[in-house]
């Protein structure tokens, strides 16, 4: 006998439906457009200003402002794919695109920080003369800007890492703002003028470590890995463990993208058992205490000769190939096992 199970529970396939603060896609989208909106504007602004007081930090600012700029206008277009729905050879619809989206924010944060960090050092060697009244005063308004735009995007769902993204970017440039202003004050009060590139190597550090935070997220979506808070060998050793279950094996759990994951699995029961009373019960264990709620779940009745007594490490029929003819992974048994 065999049985396949599919479940859908709500937020299992709905895009932003399904968030945790119950914000909805078209809200998160005005959130992001008022914080571009801010941006945009200040950033212009600050290009002029950045020029006249001839302060790397205010340029640099406004170079990581127009990547806000685009992570922001990224995120936008990665929602409207994303919630676009399944179909043709695009089974799962479009939303890795926000993930697509979150690895080219984490890029271009590693990019920009290593052209920052080149001019810094060359303005430690070389420092220009630097107007610290004009820029503190620029810095301070840049950190209102960007704290507004910082709270906006917070709005957000940033469960999505294609949200975290763009946050990431507006929340270091927030810091690179403050920085500045700190970097002026010393530049007004004691004229240092290397207060300037220094600030700024203080903000490429958060920035590259904000991009290997996203670049690590995301890789591990696309490489199909377990979210992060699901051990796969443990959740074999729980599954294996309910009524009626002798075996579990070509256990499979990788994100669709951030906040959704997906399980399958071939299982055996008793002899006799009930597969589908089995089956709802696993796949109630995942929803409830792995909030796993897609699910594709093989159940077969376990041949008499799994049942037998063995050793540890002794074959079974479930280990033969023509019981599965490319098993993955360990078998979980409800006694000890290699993981």
């Amino acid at each position: 006998m065999s049985d396949h199970g599919h479940e859908h529970g709500p937020g299992g396939h709905s895009g932003h439906s399904g968030h945790s603060h119950g914000v909805s896609a078209d809200a998160d989208r005005r959130w992001l457009g008022v914080a571009l909106t801010l941006i945009t504007v200040f950033m212009a602004a600050e290009v002029v200003v950045g020029l006249i007081a001839s302060s790397l930090a205010l340029l640099s600012d406004a170079a990581h402002m127009l990547t806000d700029a685009a992570s922001i206008v990224l995120a936008l277009i990665a929602m409207r794919l994303a919630a676009r729905p399944a179909r043709g050879g695009f089974t799962y619809g479009l939303k890795r695109a926000e993930i697509l989206s979150a690895q080219a924010n984490g890029l271009t944060l590693l990019l920009l920080g290593a052209w920052l960090a080149y001019e810094a050092v060359r303005r430690l060697i070389h420092p220009p003369e630097v107007q610290g009244g004009l820029m503190l005063a620029t810095a301070l308004a840049g950190i209102v800007v960007n704290v507004t735009a910082t709270w906006c995007i917070s709005k957000a769902n940033r469960t999505s890492l294609n949200v975290e993204g763009a946050y990431q970017h507006v929340l270091n440039d927030l810091f690179a703002f403050i920085g500045t202003a700190i970097a002026a004050l010393v530049v007004v009060l004691t004229g240092f003028e290397r207060a300037d590139p220094i600030a700024t190597l203080v903000v490429v550090a958060l920035m590259v470590k904000a991009a290997y935070g996203l670049l690590r997220d995301s890789g591990r979506i696309f490489l199909e890995a377990a979210p992060a808070d699901v051990d796969p060998d443990a959740l074999g050793d729980r599954l294996v463990a309910r009524p009626g279950v002798v075996e579990v094996h070509d256990l499979h759990v990788w994100q669709i993208t951030s906040g959704q994951a997906a399980l399958s699995a071939h299982i055996l029961v008793e002899p006799g058992g009930d597969c589908h009373a089995v089956r709802r019960d696993l796949e109630e264990v995942l929803r409830h205490d792995y909030h796993i709620t897609h699910t594709t779940l093989q159940v077969d009745h376990s041949p008499e000769q799994v049942l037998q007594v063995v050793r540890p490490g002794d074959r079974t029929m479930a280990d033969d190939p023509a019981h599965c003819e490319a098993p993955h992974g360990p078998a979980h048994r409800e006694e000890p096992h290699r993981h």
